[in-house]
């Protein structure tokens, strides 16, 4: 080997090794940093709620839950709330939504600490909960949170354990990156919370109804790969008013799709869009939401 090359390859492996190490040690920063916030245990007061049982009441409760809060799907609490199905999202890690009827996780919370767990993210020992998407729906006013806390208590308890919650290295980096949320109360207490007034099918409620959107979509609703999942997880599509997205659409095809699950092209949707949640929000919330999306700016697919 002549001299010259024989140097060149030393120089290259040389360098790739210190550009695999810094890699190496940027994870672990990443990683321990994200490991260290989840210990971290959070002075967040936990509010006065009395349990309600009006019948009204109970009724928004069980509204929320089945709708804007998603709870009540296969992937998230299940549709009896015993728990949801596992998801193995492969180098994210593995996520399964607890049994939340009185037989299993909420029997041990009070109401207010229901309720701070759906305003802030935390579990009641003071602590982070780890992917419940609490941002999507953290704008509700206490009121209603409240009602979600008190309907929990009505429903039939399941005897059904609660299943396994893995985050992986990949989704720990990720979450420290601002590109997936893990760290649910550090990701609430770095944005300014802001409160919905009352329901109206206008864009500027349906900018909140939106939320239950982005954690799939992006927080620029143009779609595209979920970062860090498998193959296997449905690429989630751009429902911006770009030529990609929703540009051709009416109000009418944008029901069915919530109503029914099917596009207007009539392909059905992939079972991972929980339009079964989608499909009980009211007719305010659907106007609202078809309102906010005519008002984000179009973007190319994929662009999140």
């Amino acid at each position: 080997m002549k001299p010259f090359l024989k140097k060149a390859l030393m120089v290259g492996g040389a360098v790739i090794g210190v550009l695999t190490l810094t890699a190496v040690g940027y994870g672990l920063s990443l990683t321990s940093a994200f490991d260290a916030s989840m210990k971290q245990v959070r002075e967040i007061p936990v509010p006065t709620v009395n349990r309600s049982t009006d019948a009204a009441v109970l009724a928004r409760g069980k509204h929320l839950v089945e709708s804007l809060g998603a709870c009540a799907t296969r992937d998230c609490h299940g549709t009896d709330l015993g728990g949801g199905r596992v998801l193995e999202m492969g180098p994210l890690g593995t996520f399964t939504g607890p049994n939340i009827t009185p037989a299993g996780l909420a029997v041990a919370y009070s109401d207010g600490e229901l309720v701070r767990l759906l305003q802030h993210g935390v579990k009641r020992d003071g602590r982070s909960v780890r992917f419940m998407p609490v941002q999507d729906f953290s704008w509700l006013p206490e009121s209603d949170l409240a009602a979600v806390a008190s309907y929990l208590r009505t429903v039939p308890p399941v005897e059904r354990p609660s299943g396994v919650v893995e985050v992986k290295p990949l989704a720990k980096i990720l979450d420290r990156r601002g590109q997936l949320v893990m760290d649910v109360a550090r990701h609430l207490s770095e944005t300014k919370p802001e409160l919905a007034e009352t329901p109206t099918p206008t864009a500027k409620y349906g900018r909140f109804v939106a939320r239950l959107c982005t954690g799939c979509h992006g927080e620029r609703l143009s779609g595209g790969p979920i970062p860090g999942a498998p193959p296997s997880l449905p690429i989630p599509a751009n429902i911006t008013q770009h030529e990609t997205g929703l540009k051709d659409w009416s109000y009418q095809d944008f029901e069915k799709l919530l109503n029914q699950g099917i596009r207007k092209n009539g392909q059905p949707l992939n079972p991972f869009m929980p339009y079964e949640a989608l499909a009980k929000m009211d007719d305010t919330e659907k106007k609202a939401l078809w309102l906010h999306l005519r008002t984000v700016p179009p973007l190319p697919h994929g662009q999140r």
